[in-house]
């Protein structure tokens, strides 16, 4: 199995690339990307959101385009018009606004296709690895919260089949409290069994610890710092390569703070991890994706990152070369199936 590591890295870059670019081009082959990793390092279907990503997209797609040429009235190529009496609405609606919605949409579709796969892949076990050992109260707080979602589900399913069995069938608002009730009524008992069986196992039951007065002030620098840094870079454009060094410094502080207070966290690992060869695989695909949309790297055509169609509908450029950049994000597919160790 991956690393939680790695596939917290995977979904950051497939995230940052999916925000940098308009181009439908390269947003459809990292949603292709995407789904092949889904299809071959998926495979605990109960994890597997009540919405899938192309209901998601079916959904997202059609709903921002309709609002987008409704709202922004640009373009060439006129549908039809609304009277410009009417608030927000009146102008004329266009072509090239509802493709710029979808897009929109389609980009939607692509960061819920990342944080799915990233939600199936991994176990709550998992999850809990990656919270900081200074959050780790939080970090069980959030994988309860994460794996509720799919035990609903599961339990919705269930019901919906047993009351199907009794001659129940859906048919309107007024068929839903034979349904709702057994799952408002088993989510409760599942709430209270939990609750149970972690006070039971004593969890919570700790002496208060006290922050060493260095990690409060080396945090509160740290705030101090950043927002220092941030205020520069937004009122100051003059001075922003020291804002940049602000904001740097003051990260670096509180992350360091962080660290200092999870080291006073007792920790044990019944099983630990080694970062091997298939971790390191999936973190330089990934960054070499990064890479190439971020950085001015030379003899890539950065241009055809940005797309609008206004205001007549063309075609996006391409470059081939930045295409096989986003191909970078398959490399987890090359390992197959994550099973979860026993």
């Amino acid at each position: 199995m991956i690393d939680g590591r790695a596939w917290l890295f995977w979904t950051a870059c497939a995230l940052v690339v999916a925000s940098s670019t308009r181009n439908p081009l390269y947003v459809v082959i990292l949603l292709m990307t995407i789904a092949v990793v889904d299809l071959r390092c998926s495979v605990d279907d109960s994890r597997r959101l009540p919405l899938s990503t192309v209901r998601f997209g079916l959904i997202a797609m059609p709903l921002s385009g309709i609002f987008n040429a409704l709202t922004v009235h640009l373009g060439e190529t006129t549908f039809f018009s609304l009277p410009r009496w009417i608030p927000l609405l009146g102008g004329p609606v266009t072509l090239e606004a509802f493709v710029f919605g979808v897009l929109n949409g389609l980009t939607l579709t692509t960061i819920f296709g990342g944080f799915s796969v990233f939600n199936r892949v991994l176990p709550a076990r998992e999850l809990i690895r990656l919270t900081p050992r200074a959050f780790h109260e939080t970090g069980v707080v959030l994988s309860i919260a994460l794996t509720f979602i799919p035990q609903a589900a599961r339990s919705l399913r269930r019901i919906r089949e047993a009351q199907a069995v009794r001659g129940h069938r859906m048919r309107g608002l007024r068929d839903w409290p034979p349904v709702f009730v057994p799952l408002l009524i088993s989510s409760l008992e599942r709430s209270m069994g939990l609750a149970e069986a972690m006070v039971a196992r004593g969890y919570g039951a700790v002496s208060d610890r006290v922050q060493l007065v260095r990690t409060q002030i080396l945090m509160v620098v740290g705030l101090i710092t950043l927002l220092g840094g941030w205020i520069g870079w937004l009122l100051a454009p003059t001075g922003r390569l020291a804002a940049t060094f602000a904001l740097l410094t003051g990260g670096g502080l509180i992350l360091g703070a962080t660290w200092m207070a999870g080291q006073t966290v007792t920790h044990t690992s019944y099983r630990s991890r080694r970062w091997g060869w298939r971790e390191t695989s999936v973190v330089l695909g990934s960054a070499f994706a990064l890479a190439v949309f971020l950085l001015p790297l030379p003899g890539i055509g950065r241009d055809t990152f940005y797309y609008a169609p206004y205001p007549r509908l063309t075609l996006p450029g391409f470059d081939p070369l930045v295409g096989i950049a986003v191909l970078g994000l398959l490399v987890p597919a090359r390992f197959g199936p994550q099973r979860e160790m026993l």
